[in-house]
């Protein structure tokens, strides 16, 4: 199982090449299993201005598998985000830490295009996909 963070959709949305973006098609093209939580789902919706895509994005979103966040993950995510603060290392946005919260409780992977997870991944128990 791979959770996709915003980063990928919005690059494979705009038709982007990168790599992780040719590694999100092969995830699509060989049915891999891929994730969704609620703090990525929000992310990409909230960027739709076209009512019709909105709803068929919603649509194919809802058919991922979605992880689920309890309070204990926000606890996580503040204590990810705390601990880089005390090695001088300031994430940028706390969605971040809350994404990868989730994926460390799930103990699955992360596709990602955000430098911020690399420092997450440095000091605790991230997986990403390189």
């Amino acid at each position: 199982m791979v959770l996709v963070d915003t980063t990928v959709w919005i690059d494979f949305f705009s038709g982007q090449s990168f790599p992780h973006v040719r590694i999100f098609e092969n995830l699509i093209l060989n049915r891999g299993n891929i994730c969704i939580c609620g703090v990525i789902t929000t992310e990409i919706l909230q960027g739709i201005k076209n009512d019709n895509e909105f709803k068929k994005i919603q649509d194919l979103l809802k058919n991922l598998i979605f992880l689920p966040a309890s309070y204990h993950t926000y606890l996580y995510s503040a204590q990810i985000y705390r601990e880089l603060r005390k090695k001088g290392i300031t994430i940028r946005k706390t969605i971040d830490c809350i994404i990868a919260a989730i994926a460390i409780e799930h103990n699955i992977q992360l596709l990602h295009n955000d430098k911020d997870f690399v420092s997450i991944e440095r000091y605790f128990s991230l997986q990403v996909i390189k």
